[in-house]
């Protein structure tokens, strides 16, 4: 029997958030004849005091959406794009202090990446220099990603890429694996190795401006370490590829204290080509779209805690 004196549990507002979500902004920069280009996809949600818009519809504490967007493309202007962090640390600031209700801000960054359009062989045209200083063409390696988290008091800056593909045609061996009854994959001495790499890295940063890393260079020199690991390791195994390219980061690069990987195996296949009574000497392959193989891991400094998702599609 149910025991209608009892009021019922009420029900409770949990986390909310709410902003301006995939903000393009692309910023010119002139010096002189040369420019210069930064193209961003920028997402900003703020939390704070928002239970009466909820429960009530009070709109007293609200920053409009519309307004985040104004201030994205005006901030764009006044502070200019030095990079991607810095303009993400500016924002989240701004949100923060200036709005007693708004408590916490988080700024999501995408950035896409130009390179500027060679001039003719000769180095003619109209600059008459080896490149030409206001054309560009969209680079298509990798977007670069950046998440800026601040509460008033704590700052927290992870930065990383996503789709940056990258393949060994050999020095990657597969053997020696656990085999039992529906096992049939071979064991490989000589195989292609290829990924899509999804990479975050978080700073420890705390907010000093004397300590502020050089964002820029910063995401170069990962990116170069990276890649250096990648195509360095006589891999046995991805994981084994993985924990070195994040190992060579946190070696080098003291401002980071954590990286985060998801790398899919993007199989290749070595096709049968007998029946049209030809050999394949690891020269012809079939590359699967899917299934794949799904490497994730953190590789940390000693002593630091992760803090990066294990899902980098909610980072």
């Amino acid at each position: 029997m149910t025991d209608n004196s009892r009021p019922a549990r009420p029900v409770v507002l949990g986390q909310n958030q709410y902003g301006k979500a995939e903000n393009r902004v692309v910023r010119i920069t002139r010096e002189g004849d040369t420019h210069h280009i930064k193209d961003l996809n920028v997402s900003v949600a703020l939390s704070g005091d928002m239970e009466e818009v909820h429960y009530s519809g009070s709109n007293a504490n609200v920053l409009p959406t519309d307004t985040t967007k104004n201030t994205v493309y005006a901030f764009a202007k006044e502070h200019g794009i030095e990079s991607a962090e810095q303009f993400g640390i500016h924002l989240a600031r701004h949100f923060v202090t200036s709005q007693e209700p708004i408590r916490t801000a988080r700024v999501r960054i995408e950035e896409y990446a130009w390179e500027r359009i060679g001039a003719r062989d000769d180095g003619s045209g109209p600059t008459g220099a080896g490149e030409a200083q206001h054309s560009f063409v969209r680079k298509g390696q990798e977007t670069r990603v950046t998440q800026i988290t601040f509460d008033g008091d704590t700052w927290e800056v992870v930065s990383g890429l996503k789709d940056l593909v990258v393949l060994n045609s050999t020095n990657s061996e597969f053997w020696g694996f656990v085999k039992d009854k529906y096992t049939t994959l071979p064991e490989a001495y000589d195989r292609i190795l290829a990924t899509q790499v999804a990479a975050r890295w978080r700073f420890n940063w705390s907010g000093d401006e004397r300590r502020t890393p050089d964002w820029e260079k910063s995401y170069d020199q990962v990116r170069k370490h990276l890649l250096q690991a990648f195509a360095e390791t006589y891999s046995l195994s991805l994981q084994q590829t993985l924990y070195q390219m994040g190992a060579r980061i946190i070696d080098n690069r003291s401002e980071i204290d954590e990286v985060r990987f998801s790398l899919p195996n993007k199989h290749h296949f070595l096709v049968d080509l007998k029946p049209f009574g030809l050999e394949n000497d690891n020269e012809v392959y079939y590359a699967a779209d899917r299934p794949y193989g799904l490497i994730e891991a953190t590789v940390l400094r000693d002593g630091c805690e992760p803090r990066i998702p294990v899902d980098l599609t909610n980072l």
